[in-house]
């Protein structure tokens, strides 16, 4: 049986969509810390700058009521144009529905606010009238309560949407550490974003590899023969 979702995401084969990250809708957010999800947001555009991935970032209301994105997301990706909306669900607008064609990956990576509206109707429409495949960033999006995020998560489960995790997501691009072209971006992310896991290669880097505590500016790298810890 032929089935998509057992593929695992690639480069190649993704996209992402980044929905409604400005602070007026982090105001209500009360499933997650909001510096967390801030924090975990921006790990996932820095992982999807590294490796290339097609993004799409929208705004809804901004100047009456939402605020402009999160300025680390915009630096992350200076220069890229915003695609502004007034419909809660990103795939009314037609300028969305045009930039994830362009992009031709049928695997969707979605990281927004809130879950149970913007994510998860454009979820579902995005999957019925789309034909696309949704992989939802769980801590990467945030509801109104941790009721309003769980059940729609459950929700769109139950339709078919992919659950992910955004470090989840960052490793599944990077998939094996003898992919060299990306390795030290990859350990560089997962240093600033990743809590405990970047702990421990901060670890193994400093102790084990005797590598100096503090790098230069410009030059924080892992060791050559150093895998991160997992």
């Amino acid at each position: 049986m032929n089935n998509p979702k057992l593929e695992v995401l690639t480069p190649q084969n993704s996209q992402l969509i980044i929905i409604d990250q400005q602070p007026q809708m982090a105001f209500a957010v009360q499933s997650i810390d909001r510096q967390t999800l801030k924090n975990n947001v921006v790990g996932l555009a820095k992982a999807a700058s590294v490796f290339n991935i097609p993004t799409t970032i929208t705004t809804v209301e901004t100047e009456s009521f939402s605020g402009p994105t999160f300025p680390e997301l915009l630096d992350v990706f200076p220069g890229k144009p915003i695609l502004e909306r007034t419909s809660m669900n990103s795939w009314d607008d037609q300028k969305v529905r045009d930039a994830l064609a362009a992009n031709g990956r049928k695997k969707v990576v979605v990281a927004g606010l809130w879950t149970e509206v913007c994510n998860t109707t454009f979820a579902l429409c995005a999957m019925l009238e789309g034909d696309y495949e949704i992989y939802m960033v769980a801590d990467a999006s945030g509801g109104t309560s941790k009721e309003a995020h769980d059940w729609a998560m459950q929700r769109m489960v139950q339709a078919g949407v992919v659950p992910v995790t955004w470090q989840q997501v960052l490793l599944e691009w990077q998939r094996d550490w003898a992919r060299r072209e990306t390795y030290d971006a990859v350990g560089a992310i997962v240093k600033e974003h990743s809590g405990a896991y970047g702990m421990g290669i901060d670890y193994a880097y400093t102790m084990v590899h005797k590598a100096p505590q503090r790098a230069k500016p410009g030059h924080e790298t892992l060791a050559p023969v150093a895998a991160p810890v997992r």
